[in-house]
This record gives structure tokens, C-alpha cells and sequence, in this order.
């Protein structure tokens, strides 16, 4: 039976990783009434009304079309895409919220580069957003998701991979922790409906294996039968790379605020290290199965490379 009180989800026609369509997904087969905030109709927004979800016209830049989409939720999922503005969605999500007269429990998509001392400029605002949603005193589970996703590879590499058999970034020889979309998304869910899971209000999951991008261009080489390799370059190589590829990534996911955000992560990780370690046992705890293996992912994946 279907739960009454709708799950506000945002970020569902989200590209990177399909995370926020997941959350939707999932959440409907868990017996739950969804609504979806979306700024524009379109296949996607189709596709999760399929699925039985309700979808509403808003967009987090303006607190006046919030504060409808918020009636009557007791439940919700915050995130917001890479890219400048997270403070002011904040704002006008905890105003919205103070307007619409309810206090729903809120589960924040982050990132493990949210500090106020990040060397990335989205790192630090989506710090600050969180700030502002703990300011104004809202019922929080934030998930610092502390890995990359696996989707990241062919959208930041698929081109030069296929064209020249390389990827090409400002990690260095590190080894990162990766997580699926799919797993993140697993994990939002988990926080909705299983809080008592987390150890919030701020959590840090970890993610489920450990590559560096040597490994990575080793693992599709043997994947795709033919030579593929990993070169190093600096950050403001990579990050310049990015923004040309910005002007012709037909994903929607690549952008300049991005490029200058993974060029900033990738060269603070090849100074200093990941933050946290992999580990599949903690993941699998909280999302209640295995999580995905990358080889798994790139095997799917082979038509990004091609």
C-alpha cells in the first residue's frame, strides 16, 4: 500500500549517474508516494510519471514555486547538479520550507569535497549550502558520499579514449575510492527510509573498491582488446581539456563549473591522498546488498568507449 505523505525528490532528471531517477525508482518500489520537482517536461519527466510519480512544476532558484511542491511532504531528497548556485538553492529550499509550515526530514546528496577550505569553489559552497540548511534548523541527513562516481570515466574520458586510447587527468598515480550511480542513489534511499542506518546528521559513506586511473585504463584495454593508457597532466591541462569538452558533451554533464571543480578534487587528491579508503563491507551495511563492481560498469559501458 502506498504510503500518503508524498517524498519531495529533486535532482530526478539529474544526468550524472541517473542517481535522483533511482531514488524515484526505488522509492515507488518500496510502496511510496513520490513527487518530483522538475523545471521542464520532457522524456524524463515522463518516464517517472510512469512509474507512478507525481510531478510538479518548481525549480530550487525560486523559493515561490518550492513552497507548493512542499505541501504535505514529510520526507525529502536534496541535491543539486555541479554547478554555481547550491547556496541559494539552500536558502530558498529552508525558506520555502519555513513558508509551507512543516518540517520534512531532508536527506542531502553531497560530496566528500564539501569544506570550508576545499580548494574547489563548488567544494566549499556545497559546504556552505549545508550550513544554511543547518542554520536554519532543519531536520538533516547529509551523505558526503566520499568516492567518484563510475559514470565519471566515460563521460570525462569516453571521447579520448575512443579517439586516442588515453585518459588524460590530474590524479596522478592516486588510487580513489569509486561508487555506482546506481549504489548512491541506493544510499539516498537508505537514508529515507532507513535513518537509524547512518551515524548522521553528517556522514561520510565510503565507496566499494579502490583504482587509480592506471588501473582503470588496464582494466578497459583488457575489456575492449586493444591498448588503452593513463597520462598524467596538470591540473590546469585537464581542467582547459574539460571546458572544450564542455561545448560538445551532448550529456548535459559536462560544464565549466565542473571542469574546474574535478581538475581542483584531482589535484588535491595526487597532493594529499584520498580522504577515505573503500569499503564494500560499510556500503553493502548500508544499501542492504553488494554494491556494483567497476569492471562490471565499464563492461556495460564498452559503447562510451567506442
Amino acid at each position: 500500500m502506498t504510503n500518503v505523505s508524498p517524498v519531495l525528490v529533486t535532482g530526478a532528471t539529474g544526468r550524472h549517474g541517473s542517481t535522483g531517477a533511482h531514488v524515484v525508482r526505488r522509492l515507488r518500489e518500496e510502496g511510496r508516494a513520490v513527487r518530483v520537482l522538475a523545471r521542464t517536461p520532457g522524456e524524463r519527466t515522463e518516464a517517472l510519471a510512469g512509474l507512478g510519480a507525481e510531478i510538479v512544476r518548481g525549480d530550487l532558484r525560486d523559493r515561490r514555486s518550492l513552497v507548493p511542491a512542499l505541501d504535505g511532504v514529510e520526507l525529502a531528497y536534496f541535491t543539486y547538479p555541479i554547478d554555481a548556485g547550491v547556496v541559494g538553492a539552500a536558502a530558498n529550499y529552508a525558506a520555502a520550507v519555513r513558508e509551507a509550515g512543516g518540517r520534512p526530514r531532508t536527506v542531502v546528496m553531497s560530496m566528500g569535497p564539501a569544506h570550508p577550505r576545499h580548494p574547489s569553489d563548488r567544494g566549499r559552497d556545497q559546504w556552505l549550502a549545508e550550513e544554511v540548511l543547518q542554520w536554519a534548523g532543519l531536520d538533516l541527513l547529509v551523505l558526503r558520499v566520499a568516492a567518484a562516481f563510475h559514470e565519471n570515466i566515460p563521460v570525462l574520458h569516453g571521447r579520448s579514449v575512443g579517439r586516442e586510447g588515453v585518459i588524460r587527468n590530474c590524479f596522478g598515480d592516486a588510487e580513489v575510492a569509486w561508487i555506482n550511480g546506481a549504489d548512491a542513489g541506493e544510499l539516498a534511499v537508505a537514508a529515507l527510509l532507513h535513518p537509524e542506518r547512518f551515524d548522521g546528521p553528517v556522514c561520510h559513506p565510503a565507496g566499494s573498491e579502490q583504482f587509480s586511473h592506471a588501473g582503470i585504463a588496464a582494466l578497459l584495454a583488457e575489456d575492449l582488446g586493444r591498448p588503452v593508457r593513463f597520462e598524467a597532466i596538470s591540473r590546469e591541462q585537464w581542467r582547459q581539456e574539460l571546458t572544450e569538452l564542455s561545448t560538445v558533451d551532448t550529456s548535459g554533464v559536462v560544464n565549466p563549473d565542473m571542469a574546474a571543480h574535478i581538475s581542483a578534487v584531482a589535484s588535491a587528491v595526487a597532493d594529499r591522498g584520498p580522504t577515505r579508503a573503500a569499503d564494500a563491507a560499510a556500503l553493502t551495511a548500508l544499501i542492504g546488498r553488494p554494491p556494483v563492481p567497476l569492471r562490471d560498469y565499464l563492461r556495460t559501458s564498452r559503447k562510451a568507449f567506442a
